[in-house]
């Protein structure tokens, strides 16, 4: 198992040290592969254009036994894939936040970058393709074998189903890094749990004059809402209750048969978020009953359905762990304060399976994250990337 102290020997490893160069001298192509990465749309669910590029990058880059899954993950090789040994599991997911059809072109001004997902996550994306490309080209070699994956479904809908889909088919490996994002401080080891869920609210609905009067369950849907939304601020330990979500009815003149909202509970206790999604279910309810108690006497009652469409995981990969303390210490080693934090991310998956995971920025300043005005500034760029070769090579044991 790698150790802190490890991080001190490989700054001076020859090998490594050139793989450090190649990642420095190679920033503005780097910088030009996730421009070109981000443009190709990548909806959650379908990943397929941009999955395809990146195995094509990952075979320029020298990987072995490069392939896509059945889902669309996509992983290559550093070493021989069929060794026996726990591999070290270096990845980045595939899709964004962005419909089909949004413009994901990308602007230059200057310094910065803008675009829908032109850090998450295609700053995470570049930087995985270029670790690959140090490495092979530095010949670092590891006891550990390191396998190099793009994920599909990281993002929202998707509820983690590529990263489920590894741990479901793979061998449990050694070690596993998510890049995700911009940023070289940021070290995430505790997995922020959530729950999705649509609630309906489904009645008789009718004419808007003549059948006024009747349970109608856009009036649900806005009783429960703004219940939630005075739910006093969880700040200790953390938890949220967003609406994200609302719609429902068929004209301007018909009271509809149905009216839904969609849900995003988070916690960074397990206890605290069982605690809220009993708060929620309460106040879903509640709000059906205030319908019905309003309704004309001898109308249809309201119903109501509560699906879960979503889970993430929580737990943590605790600070003492090496694979975190080796993080701190790589991020120490490039000069640069760390930050220990929270996020729910495809580490979510491993780190509630008992396998180390943490997730880590991959250099830069980014904003406007899930919104269409995204942007991305290379400053501290290559550090990020640095960090991540740094911490996948103490955890594959450079020979």
């Amino acid at each position: 198992m790698a150790s802190p102290d490890s991080i001190d020997v490989l700054v001076a490893h020859d090998r490594v040290r050139a793989a450090r160069h190649h990642i420095e001298r190679s920033d503005e192509h780097t910088l030009a592969r996730q421009a070109a990465l981000s443009a190709i749309p990548a909806p959650t669910g379908a990943e397929g254009a941009r999955g395809a590029h990146v195995a094509d990058l990952f075979r320029e880059a020298g990987l072995s036994a490069v392939a896509m899954d059945e889902v669309g993950n996509v992983t290559g090789w550093l070493g021989d894939g069929a060794r026996r040994e726990p591999p070290v599991v270096l990845s980045a997911h595939l899709d964004t936040v962005f419909g089909a059809g949004l413009d994901v072109s990308v602007a230059r001004r200057g310094a910065r970058l803008a675009g829908p997902g032109i850090s998450d996550n295609a700053r995470g994306l570049a930087a995985l393709v270029t670790v690959a490309e140090a490495l092979v080209r530095s010949r670092v070699a590891t006891e550990r074998p390191v396998r190099f994956t793009a994920t599909v479904g990281e993002e929202g809908d998707g509820n983690l189903r590529g990263v489920r889909h590894l741990f479901d088919r793979e061998t449990r490996p050694h070690a596993f890094i998510a890049l995700d994002g911009a940023g070289v401080e940021r070290i995430v080891h505790r997995a922020l749990g959530a729950r999705r869920y649509r609630a309906t609210y489904r009645g008789p609905g009718g004419h808007s004059w003549a059948a006024f009067g009747v349970a109608n369950p856009a009036n649900s849907v806005g009783r429960a809402t703004a219940l939630l939304a005075d739910l006093p601020a969880q700040h200790s330990p953390r938890s949220t209750c967003a609406v994200v979500r609302l719609g429902g009815g068929t004209g301007l003149n018909s009271i509809p048969q149905e009216a839904w909202v969609d849900l995003d509970l988070r916690s960074e206790d397990p206890r605290a978020l069982d605690q809220l999604d009993t708060t929620v279910h309460g106040i879903l309810t509640r709000a059906l009953a205030e319908e019905n108690g309003r309704r004309t006497a001898g109308t249809p009652l309201l119903q109501l359905d509560v699906r879960r469409v979503g889970e993430r995981p929580s737990g943590l990969t605790p600070r003492a762990h090496p694979l975190v303390q080796t993080a701190i210490a790589a991020t120490r080693a490039l000069g640069r304060s760390h930050e220990l934090a929270c996020a729910s991310t495809d580490a979510n998956v491993p780190i509630a399976l008992g396998v180390p995971a943490i997730a880590l920025g991959a250099g830069g300043h980014a904003g406007d994250a899930h919104l269409p005005t995204e942007w991305y500034e290379n400053v501290d760029g290559p550090l990020g990337v640095v960090r991540a070769l740094l911490v996948t090579a103490a955890m594959a044991e450079v020979r």
